[in-house]
């Protein structure tokens, strides 16, 4: 707890000694000081008892003017050095009482040099943060890592990954971390650090060895915008900026644009969020989790995530989330677009061991072996508002899948999508689906023995409530909704019409308010 009282002054030394001296603690005993207040009582029989006004007896060896001036200065010693007359809250410079605040010293401009860059992030740290300014459309680019020791590498982080290792006994097997792995050009944010870019650039240097370019690390805040980070390459998780358990981030108007994390097990090609982390109207482009299980090779959540307005193209990654990956984290997307992003497992956003919350979203274009657009995995996702058009799945759901999950769908169109397996819009394993108020149209399901042109769904339970399902096709029957070992509920306003080479017949399940 800070004891900071901005501009407040004690009073004077030799008063307070007699404060000291009157208590009795010069004595070092409260017999001494009874005897001493009662004495100072005995002297001035016109005083207050001690338990009514102690400050008044405390101060009794003063009389007449000389007292009256003892406690006027006491009133301003409580007041920050102001007569109560005069008091209104703020100090006289009209800002109000605070505790010291990152950057009181101002925002710093920082030169055009990666060194001046360097040496205001050492400095900011050294004075417990700092707001800093880059020059506008500079270019800072970083030839090496930034040497350092990890002050804070472990306590939370270690705690974290033992839970985890409880919870998952399979993570106990991975290798132990290699510090040397976890590189970083610049220095490591550990305390409040707002970093405005102007327009400027840091990039890694492309003969540079392999390092991104922040790590927030526990109890550091950085708020970064307006900077373009290009290039980052880590051997870790974050290509560009790591946040760790105990750590948080603010990321506005800022592009990531071709970074990697070669992580085996993790990733975040752009970004990996392990703490708390807000990003708003930014771009990530051509960003990789190239590691041989890589996440998110955008942006890769474990921890608390909020996105809003911002935009994922061009990205991949090797297992899962080729834009967007959530896993064993929560997250909420708003408002943001996915195009021509590419993994194993979700092209555009992938919600595995997770909980994940997308409204108002458009995932266009994206391509996977699995869930085209969209794939979830033992975890909850609630989509509305989506826009889910012409992703492909080089395997079963060429628009969404899930498996072992938990998917209501709703007020969204799902269209245009193509699988090679099943479920050219959706396809659902183990799941339980619900579609409401949406529509799900012109998808394909295109291999030889491919079924559910529209909706596939299996072991599992299937609702559409208010919805359409039309214009589907499939090489097998039936093109609308294909339905085995699933209950499947279907409300009479929601029509399942015109899909080739049927509607519902075919299906192993009988499927309500369905003909042909």
């Amino acid at each position: 707890m800070s004891t900071y009282r901005g501009n407040r002054r004690t009073a004077r030394a030799t008063r307070r000694s007699r404060w000291f001296l009157a208590g009795g603690l010069v004595a070092g005993s409260l017999v001494a000081g009874v005897a001493g207040v009662a004495g100072v009582a005995g002297a001035a029989p016109n005083l207050p008892a001690v338990s009514d006004a102690p400050a008044l007896v405390l101060r009794g060896a003063d009389s007449g003017a000389g007292h009256r001036d003892d406690l006027r200065e006491q009133r301003r010693g409580d007041l920050g050095g102001r007569d109560s007359g005069d008091w209104d809250g703020k100090p006289r410079d009209g800002r109000t009482e605070r505790g010291p605040q990152p950057g009181r010293r101002g925002e710093v401009p920082v030169p055009c040099d990666p060194a001046k860059l360097i040496a205001a992030l050492v400095r900011a740290n050294a004075e417990g943060g700092a707001h800093l300014r880059l020059a506008p459309r500079c270019t800072y680019e970083l030839t090496h890592a930034f040497q350092q020791p990890d002050d804070y590498d472990g306590g939370i982080r270690d705690a974290r990954e033992a839970a985890d290792s409880a919870e998952n006994p399979g993570d106990a097997e991975a290798p132990p971390r290699n510090p040397q792995h976890d590189k970083a050009g610049l220095p490591v944010i550990y305390h409040p650090i707002t970093i405005r870019g102007e327009g400027a650039t840091i990039v890694r240097d492309v003969h540079a060895e392999a390092f991104r370019f922040f790590t927030v690390r526990d109890g550091g805040e950085l708020t970064l915008s307006d900077v373009v980070l290009r290039n980052g390459l880590s051997a870790a998780e974050g290509g560009s900026i790591h946040v760790v358990h105990g750590a948080s981030a603010v990321v506005e108007r800022t592009t990531v644009v071709g970074s990697t994390s070669l992580s085996a097990e993790g990733g975040g090609g752009g970004i990996f969020n392990d703490g708390n982390m807000v990003v708003t109207d930014s771009t990530f482009v051509g960003n990789r989790a190239a590691g041989k299980a890589g996440k998110g090779g955008g942006l890769l959540n474990g921890g608390v995530l909020s996105l809003r307005t911002s935009k994922f193209h061009d990205n991949s990654a090797v297992a899962y989330g080729g834009g967007l990956g959530n896993y064993r984290g929560a997250a909420e997307v708003q408002k943001s677009a996915f195009a021509h992003n590419n993994a194993e497992q979700g092209g555009g956003i992938a919600s595995f061991s997770a909980r994940t919350r997308v409204a108002d979203t458009k995932v266009l274009g994206n391509t996977a072996q699995t869930g085209g657009g969209i794939a979830n995995s033992d975890a909850l996702i609630f989509l509305r508002g989506m826009e889910v058009r012409d992703n492909t799945a080089t395997g079963n759901g060429g628009g969404i899948s899930t498996f072992q999950g938990l998917l209501p769908l709703d007020d969204s169109v799902v269209a245009g999508n193509t699988a090679r397996g099943s479920g050219g819009g959706i396809h659902a394993l183990k799941s339980n689906l619900l579609v409401r108020n949406s529509e799900v149209d012109r998808n394909h399901a295109v291999g030889a023995a491919s079924k559910g042109g529209g909706v596939f769904a299996s072991l599992g339970q299937v609702s559409l409530y208010t919805s359409r399902v039309a214009g589907n096709s499939a090489t097998v029957k039936p093109g609308g909704l294909f339905a085995e070992k699933a209950r499947v509920r279907v409300d009479d306003e929601t029509d399942i019409i015109d899909n080739e080479p049927t509607n519902c017949e075919g299906s192993l399940v009988p499927v309500a308010h369905c003909f042909r």
